[in-house]
């Protein structure tokens, strides 16, 4: 399995593994499909929606970091200095936290529905949380 199918209200997209870049955090995420949670906007980083998975410990390190997710890019915080999260980027965003700058797995792509992706976050942003479906496509 490469794509996930991606579902978060009347918003559907489809997104690519990144399997060579981030294999470990690819395999974890595969393990939990199907993934079912609910989506917020964040806080400080910009224009983004995550998911706050507190002290969920993975059993992750840092491969394929960035701070500074393109839209489409979906990333996973390990955990440690700030809460574990999976945070979608929609806009511009320079990930971080109370505590400061975060670097995050960027472990999955969005190849189709991007067009919808500001969208969605806006949505988000002025209608509150969204349940979110993860599924092998």
């Amino acid at each position: 399995m490469t794509h996930v199918a991606i579902k978060a209200g009347d918003f559907s997209f489809k997104a690519k593994l990144e399997l060579e870049a981030a294999p470990k955090t690819c395999a974890i995420f595969r393990s939990l499909l199907p993934y079912r949670q609910k989506i917020i906007h964040v806080r400080w980083s910009g224009e983004g929606v995550w998911i706050p998975l507190g002290g969920l410990d993975l059993g992750l390190t840092y491969e394929n970091a960035t701070s500074h997710p393109a839209p489409g890019d979906i990333i996973v915080h390990p955990g440690g200095i700030s809460e574990t999260e999976i945070l979608i980027a929609y806009g511009a965003l320079s990930f971080s936290s109370k505590v400061g700058q975060l670097a995050g797995n960027h472990f999955m792509t969005i190849e189709e529905g991007r067009d919808q992706l500001r969208k969605l976050g806006e949505h988000v942003l002025w209608h509150g949380a969204l349940d979110i479906d993860f599924q092998a496509a």
